[in-house]
């Protein structure tokens, strides 16, 4: 299983591709940018961007998630491998002894290996499209997460885009003065330090 790339790529891909973060306020356009120095904005620029890889790499609720996720796939996979391993056992038993059975008693050993099997795949099939479902709703709750944070941060600075930078977008050229990836990753990470979420986190992280 792909299990250390799987929520990464789901979530670069949703960020890059969907959140290219277009905070758009029309009031007050004259006045909104002249003031402000932070990123390095000034008059008629009002134009940031976040770098969207960085962002990932250091934004704590990402990081946390990405471990507790990671562990939840080795669990199930050293799972699947025992429960595997001891139905092959039963398997080589079974064939080491079926000449001594009665063909009723292979007939019905048999099936009941054959059922064994199918519950095994019907069951990791099963865990897996949790895990699946758990790492989209997380890729979803990170993408509000985030855009919500853009939200609030943009209220205080007013600029017109917000725009999500990654390698290989859409954006060729980014002016690094424009770039505002530490102060978002700085509010993200106190944001979630905060939260209940992020309590429990450390709480855990703490007791180890």
């Amino acid at each position: 299983m792909n299990n250390n790339t799987s929520l990464i790529w789901n979530i670069v891909l949703s960020i890059a591709v969907a959140v290219l973060f277009f905070l758009h306020f029309s009031g007050n356009k004259s006045e909104a940018g002249a003031g402000s120095s932070d990123g390095g904005v000034v008059a008629g620029r009002r134009t940031v961007y976040v770098q969207v890889d960085s962002l990932l790499t250091n934004y704590d609720f990402f990081k946390d998630t990405k471990k507790a996720l990671e562990n939840k796939h080795f669990q199930l996979e050293n799972e699947l491998n025992t429960k595997g391993r001891s139905l092959q056992n039963e398997v080589a038993f079974f064939q080491q002894k079926a000449q001594t059975m009665t063909p009723d008693q292979a007939r019905s050993t048999e099936a009941q290996l054959m059922k064994k099997q199918q519950d095994l795949v019907a069951y990791r099939d099963q865990a897996m499209a949790g895990l699946q479902q758990e790492e989209a709703g997380k890729n979803e709750e990170l993408y509000k997460q985030i855009r919500a944070y853009i939200e609030k941060y943009n209220k205080e600075n007013n600029y017109e885009y917000v725009l999500g930078y990654s390698l290989g977008g859409g954006i060729l050229f980014a002016d690094k003065s424009l770039d505002v990836t530490q102060k978002i990753i700085e509010g993200l990470n106190k944001t979630y330090k905060e939260s209940d979420a992020g309590k429990a986190s450390a709480d855990s992280t703490a007791k180890k």
